[in-house]
């Protein structure tokens, strides 16, 4: 019988207690590998399981390896337990803060341990669709424990040794330690530990002030606690448009969280049950303490103890190396997912499990740079982008025109107090090829698919005009985006046509017997051009 190492969560209620009972059942047993599989994958997370199903339902014979807990990051320590509580916060900090005229006392707190105790019954209960048992029932041959390469085309879990036809490393990445003197000793949560609270730090020092970072510091001050966030960029969600950021700045600002921009950390030091910050900020030396600390900075690929040089992988600080196909130098491996890509998204790892498929299993020729990838930063609002930025084109050489309208001009956004924001996308100078969009808004992350699909489908944006969307939406600020790039067209020598034909057709000079049939064609052609102009005149009011 092969060894199962052992996985503890914490706190060890009955939520958990279902979790590892469906992720990594102690009672597990290993099974006889097969002679040889057609994908033996490493890692349970996302890209793995996308990946292990796939090829199951393709008729590959499959093994799937796993050290810690199925459903990887988005199910355990991600997407699931962080959208969990940001909803739990978003709920309450509505009902306090509203101006819709529902309100609550403002004695009254927020639950923190019932919200983090709702997180976990619903990371239990999805679970279910990451279940060993699950797998199992597909015809995957599942091994709990480390993998490791014994070979070119062997791997070995425990004693047990699967042989390959091809293989995906999909293990994922962790939260990187930050070589912050004093840190360690004073000890720091990350995405893997923070979901194990069942206490409201008081006070929480969140380093990093990017997506986890402001998505958490957030969540936790609208919870209760009292927040500073640091980060050595000048802006929030550094890598962001520069307005998007702006809006999300001024957003924590004005519920209290304290925002340390351009602020460098020295070290960390404990004063009883304190944990003090020594920076630097604004060229001043400060101490700030607190409860509990956060590092949401920075990401570690797990490529410990797979033993890659017995399979000839080659790889480096960023993890496995692979090419455009997900191939690595092994070329019967392949990877994907946070180990080997730089989009470190759920949608990204799944997407790019599918090109592996094709790839490894059916020689496809599939490529990662030919996807567009869409991503939400889920604070409030939220902020949702895809395609290139303005200096994204600007370093491949292409202009652009870029096109507005603020989330204050679109009556849902206004009726449902969501006024914060705007729809920004940017097309290719001198056409209405779409290159990217951001999005911020209270539901940007639920409005970035129409523009994803209209990328993904070449559809340029006067045809996004021509969707009718139902009024009152949201996402009808995307149609006006549309609506403004078409009046761009309705140029002065077109107005100046316009304005003619309207004063003929006035005068009664079209209803003479002679000039109809001209009339007609000219008529056509006006309508045709004015409908492509589209725009203003069609507004609502």
């Amino acid at each position: 019988m092969s060894h199962i190492p052992e996985v503890e969560l914490l706190p060890k209620d009955k939520y958990n207690e279902a979790l590892l009972a469906n992720a990594h059942p102690a009672q597990w047993i290993n099974p006889e590998p097969k002679p040889r599989y057609n994908l033996v994958v490493i890692g349970g997370g996302t890209a793995g399981l996308v990946a292990a199903v796939g090829a199951t339902g393709l008729g590959a014979k499959v093994a799937l390896v796993e050290r810690d807990l199925l459903g990887g990051d988005c199910l355990n320590v991600g997407c699931v337990p962080s959208k969990t509580v940001i909803r739990a916060s978003r709920v309450f900090n509505d009902a306090v803060a509203s101006e819709l005229g529902v309100t609550i006392p403002a004695a009254t707190e927020a639950h923190f341990a019932a919200a983090m105790e709702r997180m976990r019954r619903v990371r239990a209960e999805l679970s279910k669709d990451d279940s060993i048992w699950r797998f199992q029932g597909l015809g995957i041959d599942v091994f709990l424990g480390g993998g490791r390469f014994a070979g070119p085309d062997t791997v070995e879990v425990g004693s047990k040794r699967l042989h390959f036809q091809k293989a995906l490393i999909a293990t994922g990445a962790r939260a990187m330690h930050l070589p912050i003197e004093g840190l360690a000793e004073a000890g720091y949560l990350t995405n893997h530990t923070v979901f194990s609270l069942t206490q409201r730090p008081k006070r929480l020092g969140v380093i990093g002030a990017g997506p986890i970072g402001s998505e958490l510091a957030q969540a936790f001050r609208r919870l209760g606690s009292e927040v500073v966030v640091f980060d050595i960029l000048p802006q929030v969600l550094g890598r962001e448009d520069e307005e998007a950021a702006k809006i999300v700045e001024w957003a924590l600002r004005r519920e209290g969280i304290e925002l340390m921009l351009n602020a460098q950390i020295k070290r960390i030091s404990t004063e009883g049950c304190d944990k003090v910050f020594h920076f630097e900020h604004d060229g001043q030396a400060k101490t700030m303490a607190v409860d509990e600390i956060l590092s949401a900075v920075g990401r570690t690929p797990n490529i410990e103890g797979l033993n890659l040089e017995a399979a000839n992988i080659e790889y480096n600080k960023k993890g496995v190396v692979v090419n455009d196909y997900l191939q690595t130098s092994n070329p019967n491996v392949y990877a994907a997912g946070d180990v080997a890509m730089k989009y470190q998204f759920t949608h990204t790892a799944d997407a790019a499990a599918r090109i592996v498929l094709q790839n490894a299993l059916f020689l496809g020729r599939k490529q990662l740079s030919a996807l567009t990838i869409p991503w939400v930063t889920y604070t409030d609002p939220e902020v949702a982008h895809v395609g290139m930025y303005p200096h994204d084109a600007a370093e491949a050489g292409l202009e652009v025109d870029t096109f507005t309208v603020p989330m204050a001009e679109v009556h849902r956004a206004v009726a449902d107090g969501d006024e914060e924001g705007f729809v920004k996308i940017h097309v290719q100078r001198g056409t209405d090829k779409i290159l990217g969009a951001t999005i911020v808004a209270r539901h940007a992350g639920e409005m970035i698919s129409e523009v994803t699909l209209a990328m993904v489908g070449k559809v340029g944006l006067k045809t996004l005009a021509t969707v009718i969307h139902p009024y009152p939406t949201q996402a009808e600020a995307i149609r006006k985006v549309a609506d403004a790039y078409n009046r761009t067209r309705l140029t002065p020598p077109i107005k100046r046509l316009f304005t003619g034909w309207l004063d003929l057709s006035r005068e009664g000079w079209f209803d003479r017997p002679k000039t109809k049939m001209a009339a007609g064609v000219l008529a056509t052609a006006a309508v045709t051009t004015l409908a492509l102009a589209g725009g203003k005149l069609f507004q609502r009011k």
